[in-house]
């Protein structure tokens, strides 16, 4: 009996002396995870990125984000949302730290402004001339009204170019409204039947095409017009080039991991989250009209950046000639697409 009873407590003792060393073992390994959590915290370093827009032609640089590309590169990227005018300023005042407006980074450059591009993730406008249901050919515009942007803003220039490209002198043949607001406005402007056509982008293009408005012109296919990416202070390029160097690393794997075929549910799943798209239909047709200008390797060819930068000059009135490559420093994209073997 008494060895019985010395037994049940040896086992007893085990027990205990099992359920204290688990436990040990368990706090040990919280502590373990929390200091490696919070030690990795403190590696990312702060990066801030001014954007002014949300549209979906941003999808590269939101894949970087959500696919942790940035964080693999150590940074921790914060954008914030203001005007393409006030972020060149930003930056250079040191308030941001890019601008992920490339027009804005170059319309401050060819002011003289100590600014340069680094990468475009955009190649074309990503712009839809939409006509009322009875259009069916952008010639019937002729004596019509269109709805374009804000005034000087890139739509109505896009819009301007487009036009006279295919014989319609804007302000002669056709009148292009300056509207201000967004494409949701604009598309909001054509159902209303104030306008005959409107310029809108995704996904109301889609959203309209589906009411039975018509696709006068994809401007992608008429105009080239280089758009987002980022760009930045020549000061911090010259301080920080490292980081500089990690930021287009980082999105260059965010535009390559958008072309791998292999990766168009994730990227679906992207612009679903991203843009709070509910309709998996619609975020997959938005994918498509999006890889429909997505740059291949963030390179876009000199003669399609001077369009960009004689556009800028004009509208600023800069008399003085700027050459593209003034306003572009390619050094760290070059270095970034041989490491990751990209070929142009």
């Amino acid at each position: 009996m008494n060895a019985s009873l010395t037994e049940c407590k040896t086992k007893r003792d085990n027990m205990k002396s099992r359920q204290i060393m688990t436990a040990g073992f368990l706090v040990f390994f919280v502590a373990f995870f929390s200091f490696t959590s919070s030690t990795d915290a403190q590696a990312l370093k702060k990066v801030r990125m001014a954007s002014s827009s949300t549209n979906v032609s941003f999808l590269a640089l939101y894949t970087a984000l959500h696919r942790g590309f940035f964080k693999d590169e150590g940074i921790d990227l914060e954008i914030i949302f203001m005007p393409a005018n006030l972020a060149s300023t930003a930056v250079l005042n040191g308030d941001v730290d890019y601008n992920g407006a490339v027009t804005g980074t170059i319309g401050a450059a060819v002011q003289g402004r100590p600014m340069k591009v680094l990468l475009f993730t955009v190649a074309k406008p990503l712009l839809f001339l939409m006509g009322q249901k009875n259009i069916k050919d952008v010639k019937q515009l002729k004596g019509k009204k269109i709805a374009g942007s804000s005034p000087g803003g890139s739509a109505t220039l896009l819009a301007n170019q487009a036009l006279k490209q295919i014989g319609l002198e804007p302000g002669k043949d056709v009148s292009v409204l300056q509207m201000s607001g967004n494409a949701a406005s604009r598309y909001a402007v054509l159902e209303s039947g104030v306008v005959d056509a409107s310029l809108l982008s995704v996904p109301e293009n889609i959203i309209a095409h589906e009411k039975g408005y018509n696709e006068l012109l994809f401007l992608g296919d008429i105009v080239e017009f280089p758009q987002n990416g980022f760009g930045t202070s020549d000061k911090r390029i010259r301080e920080n080039p490292d980081e500089v160097y990690r930021m287009v690393r980082a999105t260059l794997r965010g535009l390559q991991f958008i072309w791998d075929k292999n990766n168009q549910e994730a990227v679906t799943n992207i612009l679903m989250k991203q843009w709070k798209v509910s309709d998996r239909k619609m975020a997959t047709e938005m994918a498509r009209q999006v890889n429909r200008v997505l740059t291949k390797d963030a390179y876009v060819k000199p003669e399609s950046v001077q369009v960009l930068v004689d556009l800028a000059r004009e509208s600023a009135k800069v008399t003085k000639p700027v050459n593209a490559m003034d306003v572009v420093d390619y050094s760290f994209l070059d270095k970034a697409r041989k490491e990751l073997g990209i070929t142009k």
